[in-house]
């Protein structure tokens, strides 16, 4: 059994076979046991399996600690934060191309479990050349840290611009490229049927797969901002790729309720701006004061506090607001 603790990325194989075994597991029960059936998931069953998901995910966080030390604990914790954090923005985008492509609520968990297969490996594939970049080449990190503060700016002074889905480049290449149908078939992805464009028998993709296309190439999107924003935390791949995908986990499982309770965070972007703005901005903090990194404990403290008045503000100031169309819960 010597091969286990052969490094990979740093640390031994059985910590990465032992992370993946876990995820794999958690997937396997979440389908073959617990969502077995196609049917809406309810507010109170995705606050369990929230609260279950961040459990474990905090938990995991304690295993790293004991395993790597505090200052790898604390760093694994603000990595979660900020992914689950900035991970809320894609919850809205994901509500929004829900209702673009009408996708009931009991069909759109299948969309969600599949998109997360595609997280997992996406985000090892962006955190490996990120890693490897930044062990090449360590002036990388300022190009990151400089990246992010630009975002956060550009996200401070956006507005809220609505989304085009129906001209979105992606969506119209793959209505070119493929045969649709025009209706959901339950919860299958392609079904056989006429092409509306040859008249010839063929194998069609529903909107239920269109929409899963478009999640992806939305997480895809935010992991530009995400996976930065976590190597300036720390440069470890596995803190960096664990933090990632328990944090992604948990909120797949949280949507449910979160999308159903969006538009009550409106004022949250600013705090994330901020926060991006914060994130980048200490990589230089520390250079400037001779530090020889920005101490994880008052970033995470700092980050908790950003994020606070985020969310505080925002409940604040939409108490009456209606919910997302297409969202759960939320009336037609």
């Amino acid at each position: 059994m010597e091969f286990l603790n052969l490094p990979v990325i740093g640390k031994p194989l059985w910590m990465w076979a032992g992370f993946m075994l876990a995820v794999v597991t958690l997937l396997a029960f979440d389908l073959g046991i617990l969502n077995r059936k196609t049917r809406e998931i309810g507010v109170r069953q995705s606050l369990v399996m929230s609260l279950v998901y961040i459990s474990l995910g905090l938990g995991f966080g304690g295993l790293v600690w004991m395993q790597l030390g505090a200052t790898a604990g604390v760093e694994y914790l603000t990595g979660f934060v900020i992914e689950k954090s900035l991970a809320i923005d894609n919850v809205f985008v994901i509500a929004l191309i829900f209702g673009f492509f009408a996708i009931p609520p009991a069909l759109q968990h299948r969309v969600l479990f599949w998109g997360i297969l595609g997280v997992i490996v996406l985000r090892a594939i962006m955190i490996g050349v990120g890693a490897a970049l930044v062990s090449e080449f360590g002036w990388v990190l300022y190009i990151f840290a400089a990246f992010l503060i630009l975002t956060g700016v550009k996200m401070l002074f956006a507005g809220d611009k609505p989304m085009d889905l129906a001209n979105n480049p992606a969506l119209k290449w793959l209505r070119r490229v493929l045969p649709i149908s025009d209706t959901l078939h339950g919860d299958r992805f392609f079904v056989q049927g006429i092409d509306s464009r040859t008249g010839k028998a063929a194998r069609l993709a529903t909107p239920l797969f269109l929409a899963l296309v478009l999640v992806e190439l939305a997480d895809l999107v935010f992991a530009v901002d995400s996976v930065p924003a976590i190597f300036a935390i720390t440069t470890d791949p596995y803190i960096v790729y664990t933090s990632n995908i328990m944090a992604i986990l948990g909120l797949r499982a949280l949507y449910f309720a979160l999308a159903a309770v969006l538009h009550r965070f409106a004022y949250l972007k600013q705090a994330l701006a901020v926060l991006l703005v914060f994130i980048g901005g200490k990589i230089f903090i520390a250079d400037a004061l001779g530090w020889e990194k920005f101490p994880a404990a008052l970033s995470l403290s700092i980050t908790f506090a950003i994020l606070a008045a985020g969310v505080g503000w925002s409940l604040w100031k939409t108490r009456k607001a209606p919910a997302l169309p297409g969202a759960p819960g939320a009336s037609a």
